[in-house]
């Protein structure tokens, strides 16, 4: 009797400690969006062979590890952003490259499976940058919303920070032989096979 009278009170005070640390997420965000219920996390594959080589990229719009700009934010799923294209400059690629992918992909949406946000490939090889306009013979893919062309970040109101990757490949193929309208999911597994190297970004975004 008294084992389980012990068992109660803890049991108790456990579960008032964690209505305390609630009540307090709720107040640190101003209590105007509670936080959004943890939907758990299910591991990612990267897509990115353990033999692929490191070359480096860099972007006037963002660094690695800050925070995207406003502007760089969707217009879309409550957001108001401009969906101004992230600008990237990449050198360093290994021999052999033949053409290079884009993409932007949010591994920590609550989906389960993440959420392809920009997919842009067969990029010719001789290419080191990316702007607004893609070059001659680019295919800018179709995202996780339906939608082709860069898609910015707009993660749920309350939820934690969402780490958004910008990956630039290099392949060992000059085309991937895929319409813009391929699936996203499809388009990651077909350039996952042709990595030769890869140059990443990362970057974060946080609504309140």
């Amino acid at each position: 009797m008294r084992k389980s009278i012990r068992t109660a009170a803890a049991l108790a005070t456990a579960a008032a400690s964690t209505l305390a640390l609630g009540a307090t997420a709720a107040v640190a965000h101003g209590g105007h969006h509670p936080r959004q219920p943890d939907p758990g996390y299910t591991r990612v594959r990267s897509g990115v062979p353990a033999t692929a080589a490191r070359f480096t990229v860099s972007s006037p719009d963002l660094r690695d590890g800050g925070t995207f700009p406003a502007d760089t934010w969707a217009d879309a799923f409550g957001c108001s952003g401009a969906d101004r294209q992230v600008r990237l400059s990449w050198h360093g690629a290994p021999a052999g490259t033949r053409s290079y992918a884009v993409t932007l992909f949010d591994p920590d949406a609550p989906t389960g499976s993440g959420f392809w946000h920009w997919l842009t490939w067969d990029i010719p090889a001789g290419t080191d940058t990316l702007g607004a306009t893609p070059p001659p013979g680019a295919v800018t893919g179709t995202d996780d919303a339906g939608r082709t062309g860069y898609l910015g970040p707009c993660p749920p109101a309350g939820d934690t920070p969402h780490h958004y990757r910008i990956t630039v490949y290099a392949l060992d193929v000059p085309t991937l032989d895929l319409p813009a309208t391929t699936p996203a999911a499809v388009t990651a597994f077909t350039l996952s096979g042709h990595v030769l190297g890869y140059a990443r970004l990362t970057a974060t975004a946080q609504r309140p």
